[in-house]
This record gives structure tokens, sequence and C-alpha cells, in this order.
């Protein structure tokens, strides 16, 4: 898979020791705008996706954090790579750790019907919301304010993917929509 971009603060050169959790995170895109999920308790959106269990493959991670996410059923044989994502960083909750992500992100497809999402405890108290969004909104949404206890390079990251779907053609630029 291509490398996108990497996010990398320097800031762990004191760390000794280091966690993983790579990601697998959906693109799907209808008339122009893209599903993302709306925390409304934090007001951010974000791809959907989430963490890829041991053993499990990136693009099956993606189609089970999606369905359960928002709803939405990815149709697999439209599953087609878009890129990664490498981020790391020193951990917000540990001092003496490297955080190291690696976020895979898919474009893909999805069937009509949205079926009921299965939220673990933190994406229900933010109540997660499907929403199929402008990309600028998104952007914009992400920019502003500070969106509860995260981490801000998360909202950077999502900014510079959309960022480069509008670049490369796969969502409308602004004249598009005038």
């Amino acid at each position: 898979m291509r490398l996108l971009f990497e996010m990398d603060k320097h800031d762990y050169d004191e760390c000794t020791h280091s966690f993983s959790r790579p990601s697998a995170r959906s693109i799907i895109i209808r008339d122009g705008k893209v599903a993302m999920i709306h925390s409304m308790k934090y007001d951010y959106y974000k791809f959907p996706g989430g963490g890829i269990e041991q053993g499990e493959d990136p693009a099956e991670a993606m189609i089970r954090e999606t369905r359960e996410e928002t709803g939405l059923v990815v149709i697999p044989e439209t599953v087609k790579e878009y890129g990664l994502v490498h981020r790391i960083q020193k951990s917000d909750s540990d001092p003496t750790e490297v955080f190291i992500q690696d976020n895979y992100y898919y474009l893909c497809d999805a069937e009509e019907t949205v079926v009921s999402q299965h939220l673990d405890g933190y994406e229900s108290k933010e109540d997660y919301q499907l929403e199929f969004v402008d990309p600028y909104a998104a952007i914009e949404k992400n920019s502003r304010d500070i969106h509860g206890p995260y981490n801000p390079m998360m909202f950077q990251r999502e900014a510079k993917v959309l960022n480069m779907l509008i670049a490369e053609g796969h969502l409308g630029s602004r004249q598009d929509d005038q």
C-alpha cells in the first residue's frame, strides 16, 4: 500500500518502549460527499474505522469497523487500497511510551440499506452518528475548536486525507459546487 504521508512529532527520544495500534478506515463517497462519523458529544468528524485485531486483515477490519460504527455494509468486491498514514509520537497517556499507528485507508462502496450500529462504550457516549458530509465542511469543523480529549494529530490526519482525495479528483472541488 502506498504511503500517503507520515506524521512524526520527533518527541519521543526519552521514551523507553513503544505501543503500536494499527487501524483501518473506509472512504465511501456518494454524490460528492464522504461518509464520516460525527461525534455529537465532541463535535468532530472522522473516517469510519478503528483498530485491527490480532491476526485480522486490514481490509476485513475496515469492513467490520465501518459496519459497527456506521451501519454501512461495505461491498467487499469494491474495496481498493487508497493509502497508509504512518503516525509516531510520544504517548498522550504515558510519557515513557512511543505511540505508533499505521492507518490503512480503503476506497469502497456500501449497500444502500443501513443496518443498526454496534457501538462500544466510548462510541455510544460520544453518540456517533453517520453523516455524508461535504469534505470542506468536515475540514473546517475539525480545524475549529478543541474536540474533547483527542490529540489534534487525529484531526490533522483526517483533513490531510480529505485534501488529498479532493486534489486527486475523488471528491469535487469548491468550484464544482458553484
